[in-house]
């Protein structure tokens, strides 16, 4: 059996200085395209705050990356909140336009998915999800992925409603 080799020293860790709050309307950032530093939250203006989400082991595949698949459920959730803004009903989602990675999300790391109303018809709202993620061990926060969605407001029947009307989201379907 070969000698082992001596281990390095460690070094101290030194504390995470705190950072500044984000800055939500857009004008902070690092000037990177899909980066942000610790001074702005990338959530570009027009965005709210949708929903927050720590991923973990049983998130990732084989690679140790977290499956597309969680992301996407995400981004229906946080079209879902945006549309029920609109009026207290069923919603339900009839597309989710071209969705593109353009950063990996870790486990650990802080997903934010970030909201905003681009339409509105009789029954329907197209919604903007921003998708970031503040990386578990830098802080720093990227840009995941955006994506489009139309959701459309239903009845108990599930066909579409006018999103107007009074709220329909305490009715029993099929009754």
């Amino acid at each position: 059996m070969p000698p082992r080799r001596p281990r390095k020293p460690r070094t101290p860790r030194t504390p995470r200085r705190p950072r500044a709050p984000r800055d939500r309307t857009g004008a902070g950032g690092s000037g990177s395209p899909g980066v942000t530093g610790s001074g702005g939250a990338g959530a570009r203006s027009g965005f709210a705050p949708a929903l927050r989400r720590v991923t973990g082991p049983a998130d990732t595949n084989h690679q140790g990356t977290v499956f597309g698949g969680v992301i996407l459920s995400l981004i229906d959730q946080a079209g879902y909140i945006e549309a029920r803004r609109h009026g207290l009903h069923r919603w339900v989602t009839v597309t989710i336009d071209r969705v593109v990675f353009t950063a990996p999300v870790f486990p650990g790391d802080v997903v934010q998915l970030s909201t905003r109303t681009l339409a509105t018809g009789r029954s329907s709202v197209t919604v903007d999800v921003l998708v970031e993620a503040e990386r578990y061990r830098s802080g720093e926060v990227v840009t995941v992925t955006e994506a489009q969605l139309k959701m459309v407001a239903v009845g108990a029947d599930g066909r579409s409603i006018d999103f107007r009307a009074p709220p329909t989201s305490g009715e029993v379907p099929g009754a």
